[in-house]
This record gives structure tokens, C-alpha cells and sequence, in this order.
């Protein structure tokens, strides 16, 4: 064997001499520690020994392929998040009532929570819809509907994601139709609608079609957007869904990038060019307590996806 490192060394010293006197006083619970995901936690962890080529291979510099560190070479010092609370209640006219205070306190974009009757096709009079109507959000069921919702709030000023996914292509329709009527140009628009319905079919439920229709609903959103509406993100693929009912992080990033991969195919297979829509393609994942094994996460899950639209979709322009 070789000779222990200096840090080695030092680690064993504290193992014979403070840790051995406070094990004695106070022996550890005899469960094992993990995190949220079962993985074990270790009592000590320490500088791994990695030589600059390592680093340079398996981490990077933020900004650059395959962004491990991060997509922004500044992370947020120049271009800061933009914050937006989750809101949607009751109806159109008090939820418009939320933005605008919302907004006023500093909010720079919105967040869109439809109600169940909305999010899976149903209007609020249908015997269905009976119990749900803006319960866990607004109750959208027309075009004037939206058009309060959106009331004196200048779309071409903020940001919009809207949680909705089987009617997604109906109700972003409807935002389309707002800022015409505002006399706002579709190019100016931005935002994320989350049409994500291969997650529906994983973990929420909330689908109205079978899977090949819903992907052509997709697919034919990705096309009209990245012809008429640059600047709006086409889908949110979501792994927070997936974690919420049940996955560990390993398998909340797996299922949602295969996921991923689902989506580009499909709009290859109908003939889009990979960097006509790609970098649209946003994701969404949860975020939960045990804090490192969240940022190893995200770091994975950046460079997983960068190297699958390199590697297997031959994807040449990075996203916007």
C-alpha cells in the first residue's frame, strides 16, 4: 500500500482521539443515515483527490460544455433569476387581482395554477367539474376568461409560465389571442407552458389523449413557436412530478430525461431540424432537503442532457 496522504494521515489521528472520546460518551444511533433518496451518508467527508485533468474532464468552467457548473459563465451576478410565485384561485377576476399585487411588490413574471377542471379539458359547468371549480386554481373556460385574467398586465413587460399540460395548445391559443388584443406582437411574447404529457401519464393523471395524439399536439407546438414566437419556451419537462410521487433523485432524473429524449425524437420523426427547437426545451425538477445530493442533481442532470443532444441528436447551437 502507499503512503497516507497528509489529510489521510490527520483523519485516522482524529478517528484514534476526538471521535473516539465523544463515540464513547454518545455512541451513534445504530440506524443508518441517508438521504431522502436512501443513499448513505458517510459521517465524514473529505477533499477528493483529483489532478486538473479530472477537474477539467468531469467539471469545467460554468458557461461552457457540458455545463456541469451551469449554463450562465456568471451563474446569476448579470442575468438574475426571474421570480414567480405559484398563484391561481377562484375566479379569473380574483386571480388578476393576485398578479397585479404580485407584480407590484416586485414580482418580474407569473405563474399560472389552473384548476383540475381546466388542466383536463372540462368547463365549470359540466356535472363533472362539480367540488373542483378554482379550488387549486383558476377556472379558465373561454377566451374572455383569459382576457381578465390578463387584464392591465402588459404581456409584452412579463414573463408567463403556465402549468398546463393535455390543453396546453388551447390555452396558450387563448395568451396569443390576449396580446393581439393588447396590440402586442406574438414575437415579443414570453414564457414556458409546461406540456409535458408524458409525465401526466407517469405520475399525475392528468391527460386527456392517448400518447401518440399528445405528442403530435406537442411536436406541432414546437414547430409554430420557433416559427412565430421565438422567445417562448415550447415545453417544461418535469421530474418534480415523478420525485413528488414517490422517485428517489436518481430515477427522477432518468425517467425525466428519457422523457426528454421522447420528445426530441418525436419532432425529428416529423421532420424538424434538432436546432430549430431545442433550445426551448426547458426542465423543471424538484428540489428537496439534503442539499448536496441536490446540487450532484442538477450537475448530472446538465450534463447528461448536454452530452444526449451532442452525442445522440447532434444538437449544434446551445440554448439562448
Amino acid at each position: 500500500m502507499g503512503k497516507k496522504s497528509l489529510i489521510e494521515q490527520q483523519k485516522a489521528k482524529w478517528e484514534g482521539t476526538t471521535l473516539k472520546k465523544v463515540l464513547e460518551r454518545f455512541p451513534e444511533q445504530k440506524e443508518s443515515f441517508s438521504t431522502s433518496s436512501w443513499l448513505p451518508v458517510e459521517r465524514l467527508y473529505l477533499p477528493r483527490q483529483m489532478s486538473e485533468e479530472e477537474y477539467l474532464e468531469h467539471i469545467g468552467f460554468p458557461g461552457e460544455y457540458p455545463f456541469t457548473r451551469g449554463v450562465q459563465p456568471t451563474m446569476y451576478r448579470g442575468r438574475f433569476w426571474t421570480m414567480r410565485q405559484y398563484a391561481g384561485f377562484g375566479t379569473a377576476e380574483e386571480s388578476n387581482q393576485r398578479y397585479k399585487y404580485l407584480l407590484s411588490q416586485g414580482q418580474t413574471g407569473l405563474s399560472v395554477a389552473f384548476d383540475l377542471p381546466t388542466q383536463i379539458g372540462y368547463d365549470s359547468d359540466d356535472p363533472r367539474s362539480v367540488g373542483e371549480v378554482g379550488k387549486v386554481g383558476v377556472a379558465i373556460d373561454s377566451l374572455e376568461d383569459m382576457e381578465i385574467l390578463f387584464r392591465g398586465i402588459p404581456l409584452d413587460k412579463v414573463s408567463t409560465s403556465m402549468t398546463i399540460n393535455a390543453p396546453a395548445a388551447v390555452l396558450l391559443a387563448f395568451y396569443i389571442a390576449v396580446a393581439q388584443k393588447q396590440g402586442v406582437a406574438k414575437e415579443q411574447l414570453r414564457g414556458t407552458i409546461q406540456n409535458d404529457i408524458l409525465k401526466e401519464y407517469i405520475a399525475r393523471g392528468t391527460y386527456i389523449f392517448p400518447p401518440k395524439p399528445s405528442l403530435r399536439l406537442i411536436t406541432n407546438i414546437f414547430e409554430y413557436c420557433s416559427k412565430e414566437i421565438p422567445r417562448w419556451n415550447t415545453i417544461s419537462i418535469s421530474g418534480y412530478h415523478i420525485r413528488e410521487a414517490g422517485s428517489t433523485a436518481v430515477q427522477e432524473v432518468a425517467f425525466t430525461l428519457a422523457d426528454g429524449i421522447e420528445y426530441v425524437k418525436a419532432a425529428i420523426k416529423v421532420g424538424l431540424d434538432v436546432d430549430q427547437f431545442a433550445g426551448r426545451l426547458s426542465f423543471f425538477f424538484n428540489a428537496h432537503n439534503d442539499l448536496f445530493e441536490e446540487i450532484a442533481k442538477f450537475r448530472a442532470a446538465r450534463r447528461i442532457w448536454a452530452k444526449i443532444m451532442k452525442e445522440k441528436f447532434q444538437a449544434k447551437k446551445r440554448s439562448p
